[in-house]
């Protein structure tokens, strides 16, 4: 009799669980069920920028420890794939196309992937309604893969007393700015041309005609006392490697021009950095940073972190997409940019779900 009673309380509950599934929900479980069981695919569509990287053996896993994660390019595999990722540039400049015109599987998502700022994205209304999800150093994206950030040490390697012992030596200009691409109208530039009266900007770069071997980049700056972290756009979250390798790897305090001082603050550690907008004006900066120098010990504090902390730097496009596979089963399948543009330009947009 018990067995009875149990069989008609498990029918019970049953019957309308396969109701409700068949009816809303049941592809979209079935579909997903392969995360726990298998591999997830994820495919490239086309490199960003050209060169591409070996993907042999199983990438994920051999370079990044992450696993259950297939990492392709070959576009014969596009009906397989459960993702599929589409670098923005190459969409925009038409170099590649969307593949409209293949089938597309039920489950499988697409990604829009871009690390550039809104400024340097174009016009991207011909893909609203296109993707699922989005890859981009923004906080606030589905994947968010930043420029670089601080990671703990294993262990404190330096064994020094002070943090003064964290500073390179030999310092001897105030500030020092490397720029490729100089723009006079940018706010960088407008900011560069206003500090520079206040105090003296050693310049490298197209500007003055002192371009910078990739070897010298790093010990170059390393010889500043602080160095111009300015972005070349103002957008929510856009930090690059002007502060993670130009500035922190260098061992100068960055300057930063970007986006808010909160961005800073949730991603960096506090008193690690100068920010512009803390100041009414540039002469007030140019004689806080000038009478920085002259207290070893205040300064020294901008290095606290690296007693703790080192840089971790996002160089390869594989351990950015291999990430992808620890997110994918906390996020809604269900899931459209109808208006990517205005996601990306001022982050309002509600994906529609």
């Amino acid at each position: 009799m018990t067995r009875v009673i149990r069989l008609f309380f498990f029918v019970t509950c049953l019957v309308p669980l396969l109701y409700f599934l068949s009816m809303y929900g049941w592809g979209l479980y079935s579909d997903r069920l392969h995360i726990v069981t298998g591999n997830l695919t994820i495919l490239l569509w086309h490199w960003p920028f050209g060169p591409s990287y070996s993907l042999e053996g199983d990438v994920c896993w051999d370079r990044y420890r992450i696993p259950g994660c297939r990492l392709v390019d070959q576009r014969s595999l596009y009906p397989s794939a459960d993702l599929v990722v589409f670098h923005h540039r190459e969409l925009m400049t038409g170099q590649e196309q969307l593949p409209f015109h293949l089938p597309r599987a039920r489950h499988q998502t697409w990604v829009w992937l871009s690390l550039e700022s809104p400024d340097n994205n174009g016009d991207l209304k011909p893909f609203n309604n296109v993707f699922n999800w989005t890859m981009s150093y923004r906080r606030d994206a589905d994947f968010t893969i930043p420029y670089g950030k601080l990671v703990p040490k294993d262990r404190d390697t330096g064994n020094y007393s002070s943090t003064q012992g964290y500073i390179p030596k030999n310092k001897s200009p105030l500030a020092c700015w490397v720029v490729s691409h100089y723009n006079p109208q940018q706010k960088r530039s407008l900011v560069y041309n206003s500090l520079r009266k206040s105090i003296k900007v050693e310049v490298y770069g197209q500007l003055e005609g002192r371009v910078l071997a990739p070897t010298n980049l790093l010990p170059t700056i390393s010889r500043c006392y602080f160095y111009l972290a300015f972005e070349n756009s103002i957008s929510k979250d856009y930090i690059t490697e002007k502060l993670w390798r130009n500035a922190y790897q260098a061992g100068a305090v960055p300057v930063v021009l970007g986006p808010p001082p909160d961005d800073y603050i949730a991603v960096a550690p506090p008193n690690s950095f100068v920010h512009i907008d803390d100041f009414p004006s540039t002469t007030e900066l140019g004689n806080y940073l000038s009478q920085l120098i002259l207290d070893k010990e205040r300064y020294a504090g901008y290095f606290a972190w690296r007693r703790s902390h080192q840089v971790k730097l996002y160089t390869d496009w594989r351990e950015r997409l291999c990430s992808i596979c620890s997110q994918y089963h906390i996020l809604p399948a269900q899931k459209v940019y109808r208006d990517l543009e205005a996601w990306v330009r001022w982050g309002t947009q509600s994906p529609l779900t």
